[in-house]
């Protein structure tokens, strides 16, 4: 028996969805939909198990296109993603009380929201970045620099001053112990708000593309660009250029992570075990006969024998998984337990005392700014992992002893 179920509804692509045991939202239902009617989709879309209301399309899909591509749908959080790395510290060599190291990750990354660019945002770099950030925003660039010179509304004025820092929301840096008691780190960020500017920017010229052309979308936010057009051309340039900006925005995090470590254990070493890969992006392949453009939005490559990371929530276990290159789901898999409620609801619902409760025995945060990031805000992990057990095979369990939130 498939892994997945079928929605297939006249006038559009059938949906495979490995949702079973993980119920979907009518709204995102209704977002799939509509995109398995656009023309250009090919063969079907794949939808994972933590699937949810997004903005255009779905979080949680896998969306493969022939001769366009639609900015939304990759979103504005280009290139997200995750990174983790194994060291040779281990459970009993973490003391009792870990806020100290939590303060002192706080204090090597910047994080929290932003001010719009202003010289008080906390989000960036207070001064100048660290030389590891440097080297690797000199090497970006000259491709920023050409793409902002065509497209100046697309510039944002942190970029250089946001690599290597963390961002808001979701975002997470995490100290963990996997099932043999080592000490992994692992991080989850994008492209900050340079990629911000530039997904928002590039998705309201769709926009625009679409009204020009009178084109008939079940979603405006489904505007897309024909391939070979000038704005096609452009965008692929341009998120091409975002999703190494994430790439390397983790690296640096990870740099300064570590860096704290070494403090407190000067002897520890990173194992061969590291991952980086994207959630949020767009990239070239090849599937059932033909080359795509394929859209993981909210989504990890998950190709035979291929390391990915799905996060838990805070208090939630995590996992480092191997693909098993399952060809209906275009060797992909979930990038999360996906969200169960809105920020919003998950504000009016829970308590302080209920996240002090599903946050034990992790050093976090554990006041009302964090409210909407707690545990039963989203989805049960251990469902989502059993709805995709023929996508991945779990390599590692990880728990979580210390989370630092944007």
């Amino acid at each position: 028996m498939s892994g997945f179920n079928v929605i297939d509804d006249p006038g559009q692509v059938p949906i495979k969805a490995w949702t079973r045991g993980v119920p979907i939202e009518d709204a995102a239902l209704q977002q799939l939909k509509n995109v398995a009617s656009l023309p250009f989709i090919h063969r079907h879309l794949a939808v994972m198990p933590d699937v949810h209301w997004g903005k255009g399309a779905t979080v949680g899909s896998v969306v493969p296109t022939v001769g366009a591509i639609i900015p939304a749908a990759v979103g504005v959080d280009i290139g997200c993603g995750m990174m983790a790395v194994r060291t040779s510290i281990r459970a009993e060599h973490l003391p009792d009380d870990l806020s100290a190291i939590r303060s002192a990750m706080e204090a090597a990354v910047p994080h929290g929201r932003t001010d719009n660019g202003g010289r008080n945002d906390r989000g960036a770099w207070a001064d100048a970045p660290p030389v590891s950030a440097h080297a690797r925003w000199e090497a970006l660039k000259p491709g920023y620099d050409a793409m902002v010179q065509k497209h100046p509304k697309a510039a944002h004025p942190r970029g250089y001053g946001h690599m290597g820092t963390l961002g808001t929301g979701n975002h997470f840096i995490e100290l963990c112990l996997d099932e043999a008691g080592d000490v992994w780190v692992m991080l989850h960020s994008g492209s900050r708000g340079v990629g911000n500017r530039i997904g928002t920017y590039f998705i309201e010229r769709a926009k625009h593309e679409a009204r020009r052309w009178f084109l008939n979308l079940p979603d405006q936010d489904l505007a897309y660009f024909p391939e070979g057009s000038e704005g096609f051309i452009d965008y692929v340039r341009a998120v091409s250029w975002a999703q190494r900006y994430a790439l390397a925005n983790r690296e640096v995090m990870m740099d300064q992570v570590l860096s704290v470590l070494r403090a407190h254990w000067p002897g520890f070493r990173t194992t061969a075990e590291a991952v980086n890969c994207h959630h949020n992006y767009v990239t070239r392949e090849h599937h059932f006969g033909k080359d795509v453009f394929l859209t993981r939005k909210g989504a990890v490559s998950a190709k035979q024998g291929e390391l990915g990371i799905i996060p838990g929530s805070m208090g939630a276990r995590s996992f480092i998984v191997r693909g098993k290159g399952n060809a209906e789901s275009f060797c992909s898999c979930s990038h999360g337990a996906g969200r169960a409620m809105s920020r919003a609801e998950a504000r009016r619902r829970f308590t302080v005392e209920d996240h002090v409760r599903a946050t034990e025995g992790v050093e976090c945060r554990k006041d009302a700014a964090v409210i909407d990031e707690t545990p039963m805000a989203y989805k049960d992990i251990d469902a989502v992992m059993a709805a995709q057990s023929d996508l991945i095979e779990v390599v590692h369990t990880l728990r979580q002893v210390v989370c630092v939130k944007g």
